[in-house]
């Protein structure tokens, strides 16, 4: 219990340092939300005045007599809220209505994609080490070509091959699920799989190879332990050696690097999601840099902060239960 609460004050420490430096950096560079705004208006013909100006500082938190700390004390008390404040480009939609709208396919489609290649790719390098020397080990090569290969690349000859000249894809792949829609039925379950399979697939091809190294090489040193020899010795069925006293063992620092791939599910979608023309977190962003939506990239970059945060201690925690030898340290 009090490693767990050691855990929980780093992290709240961890959060309350990058909600700061989340909240002072755009406001350190020039220019300011309320100056786009009127920009934007004023070049569209729109009539701005400075009651306009007034309204637009007062809903941005920036009021003529707002000191930067009061500012501060309310950006805090906005997120305790549920608040991120109203999106430049897409005004006056709120920041967390135009993230909810995207989030969702990201982590759908990355999410699910880490999940099954971790899966996979565990499971496969769990037979591999116990079979070491058979046809199994030839998977390995084939794998690493495939994680060589730069997943944005491979992406746009899957686009090549399979959408454009097999026609087995839609050509536009993000096109149909980006106007749909997001009313949960069947069909909609359907078509947003269907437009997420190839992508998913790419995905998975270049992420295989790292688990199943990884899984691999720790069992083959978890198979020389004495505990593994004493449990054959004993005549314990190979596959309850395999899996409950040498795979239990080796997937523990896989579990490190799965919390980690899992936080950047909501980061790590930028090229895949334009590749692909996906609807999602990093489209959506790429839109807020070059519509200068300092807000929305200020909740962009919150949320994957918080993602990041929050899978590494959910790691911590289960690395505590599944290892005795960690809680004892603990």
């Amino acid at each position: 219990m009090r490693y767990v609460l050691r855990r929980i004050g780093f992290y709240l420490v961890t959060v309350w340092a990058a909600v700061t430096i989340n909240f002072f950096i755009p406001r350190l560079m020039p220019g300011n939300p309320v100056d786009i705004m009127v920009s934007k208006l004023s070049a569209n013909g729109g009539l701005v005045n400075p009651g306009t100006v007034a309204s637009l500082r007062a809903q941005f938190g920036m009021g003529a007599n707002t000191s930067l700390l009061s500012q501060y004390f309310q950006y805090w008390d906005q997120l305790f809220h549920g608040n991120l404040g109203k999106s430049i480009g897409q005004y006056p939609a709120t920041v967390v209505s135009v993230i909810g709208q995207h989030l969702p396919w990201t982590i759908g489609l990355i999410g699910s994609a880490v999940v099954i290649a971790f899966i996979v790719g565990t499971v496969i390098g769990t037979y591999s080490a116990w079979r070491r020397g058979t046809w199994l080990d030839s998977a390995l090569p084939v794998s690493a070509f495939l994680q060589a290969l730069p997943y944005f690349w491979l992406g746009l000859v899957a686009v090549q091959v399979f959408a454009l000249n097999l026609g087995w894809f839609p050509r536009d792949l993000g096109g149909s699920t980006l106007g749909a829609s997001t009313t949960m039925s069947w069909s909609f379950v359907g078509d947003a799989s269907y437009h997420a399979l190839l992508p998913a697939i790419t995905i998975v091809l270049t992420s295989l190879s790292g688990w199943m190294v990884g899984q691999r090489n720790m069992m083959i040193t978890t198979l020389d332990q004495d505990y593994v020899l004493v449990a054959q010795a004993k005549g314990v069925s190979p596959r309850r050696v395999m899996w409950l006293y040498a795979a239990r063992n080796a997937i523990l620092p896989q579990f490190a690097s799965f919390a980690v791939a899992l936080g950047l599910v909501v980061s790590g979608s930028l090229v895949v999601e334009l590749v692909f023309n996906y609807p999602g977190i990093g489209t959506l962003l790429l839109n807020a840099v070059g519509n200068e939506d300092y807000t929305l990239m200020q909740g962009i970059f919150l949320v994957i902060t918080l993602t990041v945060l929050a899978a590494n201690f959910l790691a911590d925690i289960a690395y505590v239960i599944l290892d005795p030898r960690a809680r004892q340290e603990a």
